[in-house]
């Protein structure tokens, strides 16, 4: 199976720098639209046409697609989950050009997740090759990932429900690591607003939603405990008008991150009980939990054990990790699935201009993905 994968590696690399010269932001339909025509063109001149294919609309964002690849193994389907849509505004292409060198390989979206995908179309083509029968594969392609899946959420979830296991094409961790566990994530807002006054007139008149601010700032980090895997960082804040002027708002985004469902309903309870210490300044909290936590349950366990067994077959060691980000991945388990994730490319980098991934790692993942997809 390596030996085949090597001998398209040509190919695979010419795939992959058509995919990523394809620019896909997430905040450009117009983008995310010739992003999808090409991806879809593509998959049907290397794997056929599907048995069926489901769209949901994105609104402003992409689309969800969900591809149907009939294999000759009865019972359910194996999911595949990825994304389409990139972080990378429209123009850097041409600041960070798709390039090789040695074994790394560069351009925008080329390990987040550009590599995953090319990976498996490669995959499914080495097990036609050589004619190994596999499960049907239920691709999900997802052009609103970036922006905490909006519109794809429900797709995946029902996806999830009607499938054997889930793989995430997502990139890999550290030293090629998969993923069988990542954090919850919430995204919320406080809100305050005070009393505004002449700072130098009337100093006793106002009540100041900055001071306030301080106070509930320092709640929320303190609600922080990192031996029961939850962080909560006030990422950006802001407030007030002029320095004379009592400020009479104030407000601040902050970022959670738990590892157990009982750590998201402590911090909903700090949030719900934040004090500014003054009566006159009123909190108020918006936003929400963008992703569920993906427990690393006894399915998912026993999936990284099998995909262990067959990279110690295919000569290399596989590791697990678990991570403080989220993917679709996140939503997959809470809807009950065996989820494997960071199945795609290796290298690192994600979200920085340093995204580079390797082609020993594109080569070496087909191959794995092509060995669960036959014995899943």
């Amino acid at each position: 199976m390596l030996a085949r994968v090597g001998s398209h590696r040509e190919r695979m690399l010419a795939d992959l720098r058509a995919y990523v010269e394809v620019e896909t932001p997430s905040d450009d339909r117009a983008a995310l639209e010739r992003g999808l025509a090409f991806v879809e063109a593509w998959l049907g001149e290397r794997l056929g046409a599907p048995a069926a294919r489901a769209v949901t609309g994105g609104g402003e964002h992409g689309d969800t697609v969900v591809l149907d690849l009939p294999g000759a193994l009865p019972g359910e389907p194996v999911a595949v989950l990825a994304h389409y849509d990139t972080v990378w505004s429209l123009g850097t292409l041409a600041e960070v050009p798709f390039s090789l060198d040695g074994d790394v390989l560069r351009g925008p979206g080329v390990f987040d997740m550009k590599s995953g995908l090319v990976q498996l179309v490669w995959a499914l083509r080495v097990l036609e090759e050589l004619q190994v029968p596999r499960r049907g594969v239920r691709l999900l392609l997802n052009g609103d990932e970036e922006v905490g899946s909006p519109v794809a959420r429900p797709v995946i979830e029902d996806v999830a429900r009607a499938a054997a296991a889930v793989l995430v094409l997502e990139a890999s961790g550290p030293g090629g690591a998969v993923k069988t566990a990542r954090k919850g994530v919430g995204l919320f807002q406080v809100h305050l607003t005070g009393v505004e006054a002449h700072a130098g007139l009337d100093p006793t008149a106002g009540a100041s939603a900055v001071l306030a601010l301080s106070r509930v700032v320092q709640q929320l980090h303190a609600a922080t405990d990192l031996d029961a895997g939850t962080s909560v960082n006030v990422g950006v804040v802001s407030g007030g008008t002029r320095a004379n002027v009592t400020p009479g708002r104030a407000w601040a985004s902050i970022d959670v991150r738990v590892s157990d469902p009982a750590e998201q309903q402590r911090v909903d309870a700090v949030l719900a009980a934040l004090d500014t210490g003054d009566e006159r300044v009123a909190c108020e909290v918006t936003g929400r939990w963008n992703r569920p936590v993906m427990a690393r349950t006894e399915g998912t366990a026993a999936l990284y054990g099998h995909a262990r067994e067959l990279a110690g077959a295919l000569g290399f060691e596989l590791a697990e990790i678990a991570v403080g980000g989220a993917s679709d991945g996140n939503f997959a388990s809470a809807a009950g699935a065996a989820v494997l994730d960071g199945l795609g490319a290796v290298g690192g980098g994600a979200h920085a201009r340093s995204e580079h991934a390797t082609v020993s790692g594109m080569l070496q993942r087909t191959a794995l993905l092509a060995a669960l997809l036959a014995t899943t």
